[in-house]
């Protein structure tokens, strides 16, 4: 069985237009996950493989895939920024143990990203922040910073520092050891070199290594009174102080660079095995009454050694048939198992199950406590139904989904293409649980609901 500690499930999400895609992209290149970067702009990411992605450059459904750094597994999903698909961070959060909150150096903390971090709250998510686009025209890190405190209400700590800005932007100064990263023009980010901080820039890096250390041994009584007597923390205890405090957001770990750039990524992803949690770092998922949806005051305790429990997160239709996505929280799961779905009560014997990378799959023998996977042709499973073992029944914390907020009348072209379109409705509805149908008593019409114009 895989060591549950080197575990990492992580979501990427940010306003649209904050460049979270792009940041993926790079750290699948970085972690050998791909061999070329596709972009945004020319509708060729790896995790925007939708036609509709592709044409209107955005992210519209969540995207999973696995890649590994330094000996750690990293379950990715790449989220929505547009405020129409609300619904795949919301449920995809559900499902995470860590996140990275990506936000623009020039536009800073918009919208969406309020809504994703209110949200990430309510999960309970750990984060680090990555300040992007420090390259673009009118670029501010200490503002972004600002904004984090003053309109989030978080508390953003600092563990890297601009060098030059706007197009003059070349590397960071890493507050950890006090040392700055530089990279060349090529745009390759194995291209950098690790120098002594400019001299214009060590008193500032001073000032805030100094809030960076203060802040970080708070979470030690013993080495907070050391620092006071004028130790310095050695590097592992201030990494095991900061990952403390991401671990119960009490900070944030926050970092800046440019993705487009390849300008900062590296220390990003430390920060995700070095900070972030792991399945069995996090308060484990309550289990609830099926009848009452009330607590029930038992836990699904992230174990390989306990039953089988997961939850499916995300139905999807594709050329291949429909996948159920599931993240599992206990036990393993083995290909031809038969597993209970505690909301019908009916069972389903596993067939095929499968690792995504975006739109590409790998066949897979087992699964265990911690993955993110996709079982292929599972018939009565919803978003939010738990499946677990038919001995050990047991139901999970269930989802929430917020109302539509729209609604349109639609009709077939032709009157014999009205079994088609219910059909097809029928399929959306199943993948999207903010997508509501409805008949009009008077008019007979099929109307529809979402969450927005572009949505519907």
């Amino acid at each position: 069985m895989a060591d549950l500690s080197h575990y990492r499930n992580i979501g990427i999400f940010a306003h649209v237009d904050a460049g979270k895609t792009t940041t993926t992209e790079r750290i699948l290149k970085l972690t050998g996950k791909i061999h070329k970067t596709g972009e945004v702009h020319d509708g060729e990411s790896t995790t925007d493989f939708m036609e509709q992605e592709a044409e209107r450059g955005i992210t519209i459904q969540s995207a999973a895939t696995t890649c590994f750094w330094k000996d750690h597994r990293m379950n990715i999903i790449d989220t929505p920024g547009h405020v129409d698909f609300t619904v795949e961070v919301y449920r995809s959060l559900k499902v995470l143990d860590g996140g990275i909150g990506v936000f623009c150096g020039s536009g800073g903390v918009e919208p969406q990203s309020e809504t994703n971090w209110r949200y990430a709250n309510e999960s309970e998510v750990a984060r680090v922040i990555f300040v992007n686009k420090l390259d673009r025209m009118g670029a501010d890190f200490y503002r972004v910073v600002g904004q984090v405190k003053r309109v989030l209400a978080a508390n953003p700590l600092v563990m890297t520092l601009p060098i030059g800005i706007e197009d003059e932007f070349k590397g960071v100064v890493n507050l950890l050891d006090m040392k700055a990263y530089i990279w060349d023009d090529s745009g390759l980010p194995e291209n950098y070199e690790v120098v002594d901080i400019p001299e214009d820039m060590v008193e500032k890096a001073n000032e805030y290594r100094e809030q960076l250390v203060e802040t970080a041994v708070e979470q030690d009584d013993d080495l907070m009174m050391a620092y006071m007597d004028g130790e310095e923390p050695s590097l592992e205890d201030l990494k095991r102080c900061i990952r403390k405090g991401t671990r119960d957001m009490s900070f944030f770990p926050t970092y800046c660079g440019s993705a487009f750039k390849n300008k900062g990524i590296q220390l990003v992803l430390d920060a995700v095995v070095d900070f972030l949690p792991s399945p069995t770092e996090v308060d484990p998922q309550e289990l609830t009454d099926e009848e009452t949806g009330e607590p029930t005051g038992e836990v699904a305790t992230v174990s390989t050694e306990e039953p089988f429990r997961a939850l499916a997160f995300k139905i999807m239709d594709d050329r291949f048939g429909a996948l159920t996505f599931i993240r599992i929280y206990s036990g393993v799961l083995n290909k031809g198992d038969t597993v209970l779905n505690s909301a019908t009560g009916k069972t389903e014997r596993i067939g095929r199950m499968v690792e995504m990378h975006a739109d590409e799959r790998t066949e897979l023998q087992s699964a265990q406590a911690g993955d993110i996977l996709a079982v292929v042709g599972m018939k009565n499973v919803q978003t939010g139904h738990t499946l677990c073992d038919p001995k050990n029944p047991c139901t999970l914390e269930p989802m929430i989904f917020p109302e539509p907020v729209i609604s349109i009348a639609v009709k077939p072209k032709d009157k014999g293409a009205n079994e088609k379109m219910s059909i097809a409705i029928g399929k959306l509805v199943a993948e999207d649980p903010s997508f509501q149908v409805e008949t009009d008593e008077d008019s007979g019409e099929t109307i529809l609901k979402g969450m927005g114009e572009l949505h519907l």
